[in-house]
């Protein structure tokens, strides 16, 4: 696999965690005003020190990259969700709170859907959740109570829809 110079081990567990940490402390400093006004110097002389006693415990680094990494995936995940909502919905105004639940729960099944076919974890899920011995009772039962569901709910609204 083909390494950049921003994949290097320096710039991931030493330059990216301190300079991440070094700026969040900093802002953090400047927004509270806690040494005084217009001490950017001390800000930075703290924000440096913060910074590199984080780096210097490897625990703390992980979790914050792991976090960072989570977060990144999120972020694009619900731009992504809600770009294809905006091209559903868009403009034109959909009529009806129902109309809105079935195109809402299907991009939330195609997010996830894309979400797991990019982590490589479909072909995993798909085995799993349509390869094994229990799988075909399992979805038999779930469609037939998914129908009577449907059923007696379609029944409760013809029965009260009438009524004032």
């Amino acid at each position: 696999m083909v390494e950049t110079i921003l994949q290097h081990w320096i710039f991931t567990r030493f330059a990216f965690p301190f300079l991440l940490v070094f700026f969040i402390v900093f802002a953090i400093l400047e927004k509270t005003k806690i040494f005084g006004e217009g001490k950017k110097q001390i800000n930075a002389l703290v924000s440096f020190i913060i910074g590199l006693i984080f780096i210097g415990v490897a625990y703390t680094t992980e979790v914050v990259t792991n976090m960072v990494l989570f977060l990144t995936v999120a972020l694009i995940t619900m731009f992504i969700a809600m770009l294809i909502w905006g091209f559903i919905a868009g403009e034109a105004k959909i009529e009806g709170k129902p109309v809105k639940i079935i195109f809402g729960v299907a991009l939330a099944i195609a997010v996830i859907i894309a979400l797991l076919w990019s982590t490589g974890y479909y072909d995993n899920m798909y085995t799993w959740l349509f390869k094994q011995d229990w799988s075909g009772t399992f979805w038999t039962n779930l469609l037939f109570i998914a129908a009577i569901i449907g059923a007696v709910v379609f029944a409760m609204k013809g029965s009260s829809g009438g009524k004032s």
